[in-house]
């Protein structure tokens, strides 16, 4: 029996790719100054409102997914006949996955004959959508969701996720990452690259001196750790040229066989603040431990 697939818009993905792969994405919510806002059509998302709040003209702020929001999606699936499997943002930057685990109870006591697994992805952005992309391919092979949810457990380590802000501050205001590593940065006008870890969670892995050099050195750890190269991502916020010349700098090291270039969406770049760029590619099962 088939499945149906759900995530949630940090995953990253396109409204166009949402579609071609059947999966639906549940709306995080960002607030500007108290107003309630979402994105679910990144190739459509052009609000100079946001971009002006995240140089600082107004504060964006997020919050945690309720569990009748992961409800209102699983329900009119389980009523249809489907079992569901959600792919969502990581435990070690979000809360949310703990509301989809309260509605994974309440669901299966309504429907006892489904059946839901949560995936937490232990990522953001394309570390998340990656796996995402690689659940429906496992779907339209046959897998039955079993053998897929297995199959993306084996699969989650090997997905690199590397990055580098413009200032730390952003971070470090919504506890994303330690203040003295925040501290240590900005001090000494160094600019550290970060990693989401192997549990989830955003740490330094190194640090460089200069755009251009933490750029370099993305596109160096990609060509020694890549090992899978049919699909690579590279985000960024409000900062598309950098991104671009990551871009031009993968393609002459290792082609991807699919390079996606994307807007990082705005619930978790409202983190990173504006001049990030995120790399995400698959690498062996310890790429996260480098």
């Amino acid at each position: 029996m088939s499945f149906s697939i759900l995530t949630d818009t940090p995953s990253n993905l396109t409204k166009k790719q949402l579609l071609q792969n059947d999966i639906q994405a549940i709306p995080f919510l960002y607030f500007i100054d108290g107003k309630e806002y979402t994105c679910t059509d990144l190739e459509e998302f052009h609000d100079r409102r946001y971009f002006d709040a995240l140089h600082g003209a107004a504060a964006i702020t997020t919050s945690q997914i309720s569990p009748g929001s992961y409800i209102d999606a699983m329900e009119p699936l389980l009523q249809q006949g489907q079992d569901v499997l959600y792919i969502g943002l990581s435990s070690g930057v979000s809360s949310s996955f703990d509301s989809a685990q309260i509605a994974r109870k309440e669901m299966l006591s309504r429907y006892p004959q489904r059946a839901i697994c949560l995936v937490d992805s232990l990522g953001a952005g394309l570390g998340e959508g990656l796996l995402v992309l690689q659940a429906a391919e496992l779907r339209r092979q046959g897998k039955t969701l079993e053998e897929t949810e297995q199959a993306l457990l084996q699969y989650r380590p090997r997905i690199c996720q590397i990055f580098f802000v413009d200032d730390l501050k952003h971070l470090r205001r919504t506890g994303r990452i330690s203040g003295v590593a925040a501290v240590v940065g900005s001090a000494l006008g160094i600019k550290p690259m970060l990693k989401g870890s192997s549990e989830g969670k955003i740490v330094a892995c190194g640090k460089y001196r200069g755009k251009r050099r933490i750029i370099q050195a993305l596109a160096e750890r990609y060509a020694s750790d890549v090992t899978d190269a049919s699909v690579v991502g590279i985000t960024y916020t409000d900062s598309r040229e950098d991104a671009e010349l990551l871009a031009s700098l993968i393609v002459q090291k290792h082609p991807p066989e699919q390079l996606l270039l994307l807007p990082h969406e705005p619930v978790t770049a409202s983190h990173l603040g504006p001049g990030a760029v995120a790399l995400f590619f698959v690498g062996d099962a310890d790429v996260r431990e480098k």
